[in-house]
């Protein structure tokens, strides 16, 4: 239901209005004067306003520039005098709706009024979208209390208020495009648009349509003009993920944005100026690809001015309690349930999966596992299912060649080894040192003799 605000001093003519507007979806307030007015729209959740330009105490000019400063979103609609059109346009000049003349006809006013009313709710919707996605994508929904995860916060928090290009890194399924939104949304540049384009998931010949746009006849096909990417996301950011599939040719077109901010649409000769942020992101090893020649290097040292790498989940294991109860609430939410407990057991698994997909792969996990449990108290480990790892093991050659890089190339000595698996293992159990003992394979009393002779 549309809240409306119906301000006019004359009895009769609000009578009339309401009567007018009585079979439409809406609630009614009604106000005598401008002062009035004021009182009501800032006590109560206004939708739209339709107001009189003569009234007592305060003018239609004033109530129109107090609803602007507070919510300038409300459309206001002007009722005038047939011989007052000029302060009806200075109306609209500042911000309001429309206007309707007296006497006016029923077609008029409510055709303005349905007008408004589509405004309104589009502009609700739009409003409640926005801060859906605000609060899907904010830093405060990047989980984590690792020392890794603060780093990664700190670095996104402090890049996010400038315009400079961000180079995300990091396995499939670490979270790199919720980073990259949460980066845009904490920018000047949060009112603009967010636009991703998955570089790996377009062939080489659309990729370049889709960055760059082209004109009618570029090409049999291309009926019309269509603007690119880099055009439509002027005034925002354009996130390019798995930028690393991005062919040489297409490449050497980005360097060109990068660099002067403009470029040329397929088929045309006309220079097209932007202005867009690019946070790229990838899971490949580009300065790799550098020397192998397949990645240039003046593209890479110009998207690798602020790098930011996300660590599998493999290297944070103490975030994933925390990832795995707030995936239950989220799930649990969904579903209209209250929360299950994780049995020791099911968290010990979860805990020692190796984690190939990441954050992704322990999201579905979850998700399976909360739908298996068909609403009771308690996940155990037989509503969770984990895809086995397929990695051959460690053979007697690959511990030889591991221990020739560490003494021969690496120059590491046995105490910094056994130092730095002791560290790790201690790390990843939360400081258990029961846990850490059964992961090295040694006794507790062991483990715990050779910490007492680490802090000597």
């Amino acid at each position: 239901m549309t809240n409306l605000l119906i301000i006019e001093d004359e009895t009769r003519m609000r009578e009339v209005i309401m009567m007018l507007l009585s079979d439409m979806q809406l609630t009614m307030y009604e106000a005598r004067d401008g002062a009035e007015a004021i009182e009501i729209f800032d006590s109560e959740t206004i939708h739209m306003v339709i107001t009189d330009l003569k009234l007592p105490k305060k003018s239609g000019m004033e109530v129109l520039n107090h609803i602007k400063e507070a919510k300038p979103e409300v459309p206001v609609i002007i009722i005038t005098a047939f011989g007052s059109i000029d302060n009806a346009v200075e109306a609209i000049r500042l911000g309001a709706f429309d206007y309707v003349t007296k006497p006016f006809t029923e077609d008029k006013l409510r055709s303005c009024v349905e007008k408004a009313m589509q405004i309104s709710q589009l502009t609700s919707e739009v409003k409640y979208l926005r801060s859906e996605i605000e609060g899907k994508y904010t830093f405060n929904n990047i989980i984590g209390n690792s020392s890794e995860i603060c780093e990664i916060l700190r670095l996104a928090g402090e890049v996010s208020h400038t315009d400079t290009t961000v180079l995300i890194t990091g396995e499939s399924g670490t979270g790199k495009e919720l980073l990259s939104r949460a980066t845009h949304l904490n920018s000047p540049r949060s009112k603009g648009p967010f636009l991703p384009v998955n570089c790996a998931a377009i062939p080489t010949a659309l990729l370049e349509a889709e960055l760059f746009g082209y004109e009618r006849g570029a090409f049999t096909g291309a009926q019309q003009l269509k603007k690119g990417k880099f055009e439509i996301a002027s005034g925002g950011t354009l996130f390019l993920d798995e930028i690393g599939d991005m062919e040489l040719d297409v490449q050497a077109k980005f360097l060109r944005v990068l660099e002067s901010k403009s470029f040329e649409r397929l088929g045309g000769s006309k220079t097209v100026h932007t202005d867009v942020r690019i946070i790229a992101a990838t899971n490949k090893d580009l300065e790799k690809m550098v020397r192998e020649k397949s990645f240039r290097e003046d593209l890479f040292y110009r998207i690798s001015v602020f790098p930011i790498r996300i660590p599998p989940l493999r290297e944070r294991r103490s975030d994933i309690p925390l990832l795995s109860h707030y995936f239950i609430k989220e799930f649990s939410t969904a579903f209209g349930r209250r929360p299950p407990v994780m049995s020791d057991k099911v968290m010990g698994m979860l805990y020692n999966h190796p984690w190939k997909g990441n954050i992704r792969e322990l999201r579905n996990v979850l998700e399976r596992a909360m739908i298996l449990a068909k609403g009771g108290d308690k996940i155990t480990s037989r509503h969770v299912i984990l895809h086995e790892s397929h990695e051959k093991p460690l053979g007697e050659l690959d511990l030889d060649q591991i221990v020739k890089l560490l003494i021969f190339e690496h120059r590491v000595g046995l105490e910094q080894v056994e130092r730095r698996c002791i560290q790790y293992a201690m790390e990843v159990t939360g400081s258990n040192v029961s846990k850490a003992a059964r992961l090295l394979g040694l006794s507790r009393a062991t483990l715990r003799y050779r910490l007492d002779k680490l802090d000597e």
